[in-house]
């Protein structure tokens, strides 16, 4: 049996030999073998990363691609290697690395105190055969790609000290944003951050051969979006291509926007199963019980605690009224705190977004977090209660229409959070200010967004609160927004668009 390498072997460049073979395995064009064939439709993200990759000099040498587990993070990567490679990249410039796929890597971690740096020294020395910078003299930059790599320890301060010595170009993608950011610690200035959520309209509609439904640009400049002009080009853009909108947003209302749940020929029962178990079981039983701390967290009560947040999707419950709830369930002692810390893993594994209070005059306000899941179809997995969106379905089935407007705000909630570089927040109910389901932050400006799902708008009993808002000078709020069911709305106060949420999720 073949000795384990010592460290300083391993900071020699040598790897065990089940790694070396899980490597070479992962990176077949090194051999002249055919790697597996990647799906031909390509999410958005692709030509804005492949933009990226191939700029010189790059905006960064990190790239960050961030999002929910099967959510096509890996597929992108093997896209972009399979596009550099057909632009003429040759094979020994391209090394990958896929850490979940790895399992014999914890005898790297074991044996070595950074073992990205390990692997990075391997591929220099056995398949680069030269120096990076030597490479990247002669023309040859080297592209690494990190798929999963945020559950090693010290990653991030690995690659700080990897990027700045060396001529490379690094794309790095995760399911955790706690972790991911953490590194943006020591990254800061290094990387470029990029998130990729559930399939948009205008993605679905492609995949499914619909129509032209072109994505409306949400990322002309933060100030646009507080200008009205913004939305209400976006309304007549969703107005223009209603057709193929609406036949989208149907079978998004009926499957979410996970690539594995909105498949052709796929039965609900088969994706829902799907869905349980490679994103909510691989996040709580996996993901969250990573390292020593993560053994100590009870993988029941994380289990308890989604389900109850996806019981509250849509709304801001407080930790006291869900400790409660799930003291009721389990029938134990279950404090606040601890509630509150799961509720924050979940945020952290991207598959629970938290939209936190906003801060009125510089003074950090107290009140629940509200609660938004990833994706609406992970929601009617977990629980077995489908919710239909779409509003013909919903005149069908009146009886939902509550429970679907609680949906759509965590629909509109997770959307906002996935699409915007900022963060997005909440304003709950005050004795001076009523509730504010989002307020975006555009450059200088507040943008308040109130989201009533429901057949008939009041145009001013139901934007009381926005005109309130918009009120207040120092909110500087220029206008609001009204995101709605289907409703043409008449006679809506100044400063007031409403935007159907079928519209609003084609803005890319």
């Amino acid at each position: 049996m073949a000795k384990r390498p010592l460290q300083s072997d391993l900071i020699a460049g040598a790897l065990p030999f089940p790694v070396v073979d899980e490597i070479n395995d992962q990176n077949p064009w090194w051999h002249g073998k055919v790697a597996a064939a990647t799906p031909a439709f390509k999410r958005w993200p692709f030509d804005v990363l492949m933009t990226r990759i191939l700029r010189d000099p790059p905006l960064a040498k990190i790239n960050v691609l961030r999002g929910p587990r099967q959510i096509g993070k890996s597929t992108l990567q093997a896209q972009l290697i399979e596009g550099l490679l057909e632009r003429g990249i040759k094979p020994h410039r391209l090394l990958r690395v896929q850490f979940d796929d790895l399992p014999s890597l914890r005898d790297v971690v074991a044996e070595a105190r950074d073992p990205v740096l390990a692997i990075l020294r391997w591929f220099e020395s056995h398949i680069l055969r030269r120096s990076f910078n030597e490479a990247a003299a002669a023309g040859e930059k080297a592209f690494v790609f990190l798929d999963e790599v945020q559950n090693l320890h010290d990653w991030a301060i690995q690659l700080k000290a990897f990027v700045d010595r060396t001529d490379v170009t690094v794309i790095v993608t995760g399911s955790s944003a706690l972790r991911i950011e953490l590194g943006g610690d020591s990254l800061a200035g290094r990387m470029q951050p990029l998130e990729i959520g559930p399939f948009r309209l205008p993605e679905i509609c492609q995949l499914r051969s619909l129509g032209d439904l072109p994505a409306f640009d949400g990322r002309g400049g933060n100030g646009s979006l507080a200008k009205p002009a913004f939305w209400h080009a976006l309304k007549a853009h969703g107005d223009t291509f209603a057709a193929s909108r609406n036949l989208a947003f149907k079978i998004f209302s009926e499957r979410g926007g996970y690539p594995l749940a909105i498949r052709e020929g796929i039965s609900w029962r088969e994706a829902a199963t799907q869905l349980n178990e490679l994103v909510v079981k691989r996040v709580i039983s996996h993901d969250l019980r990573i390292g020593e701390r993560g053994k100590r967290r009870d993988e029941q009560l994380l289990q308890e605690v989604f389900r109850i947040a996806a019981r509250n999707a849509g709304q801001a419950p407080s930790p006291d009224k869900m400790a409660r709830q799930i003291n009721e369930l389990l029938a134990g002692n279950v404090g606040i705190q601890r509630v509150r810390k799961y509720l924050e893993f979940l945020d952290s594994s991207l598959l629970v977004r938290l939209i936190r209070p906003l801060e009125m005059r510089l003074k950090k306000q107290s009140g629940p977090q509200k609660i938004c899941i990833a994706d609406h179809a992970v929601r009617a997995a977990w629980l077995d209660e489908s919710i239909p969106l779409d509003p013909i379905e919903l005149d069908a089935k009146p009886g939902f229409s509550d429970l679907a407007g609680r949906i759509a705000e965590s629909c509109t909630g997770a959307f906002l959070v996935s699409l915007l570089d900022q963060p997005v927040h909440h304003v709950p109910d005050r004795k001076n200010q009523g509730e504010i389901d989002f307020v975006l932050t555009a450059g200088d400006y507040r943008v308040p967004i109130e989201v009533k799902y429901q057949k008939k708008i009041d145009p001013q009993r139901d934007t009381k609160n926005l005109q309130q808002f918009m009120s207040v000078a120092v909110n500087r709020a220029p206008l609001g927004v009204l995101v709605t069911r289907d409703a043409v709305i008449d006679d809506l106060p100044d400063g007031i668009v409403a935007v159907p949420l079928s519209t609003l999720l084609l803005t890319q």
